[in-house]
């Protein structure tokens, strides 16, 4: 059974290659069980919004389209 406590916790973050240079906005993101996991990088212990694997495709698509 997934935990969404336990998958976090235990996740390898990763912050994203188009993060700020600077660190003003950076995002990170985790590879979890039902899909990917992004969450500010200032912010470990706040919230994280998980996207399944085609909603998370989705999003990445819009994004490159602006």
């Amino acid at each position: 059974m997934w935990s969404m406590a336990t998958t976090l916790t235990d996740a390898r973050w990763r912050k994203s290659g188009r993060s700020n240079a600077g660190g003003a906005q950076c995002v990170e993101l985790a590879h979890v069980e039902i899909g990917t996991a992004v969450r500010d990088s200032k912010a470990p212990a706040g919230p994280a919004l998980i996207f399944a694997p085609a909603a998370f495709a989705h999003f990445v698509a819009g994004l490159k389209r602006g």
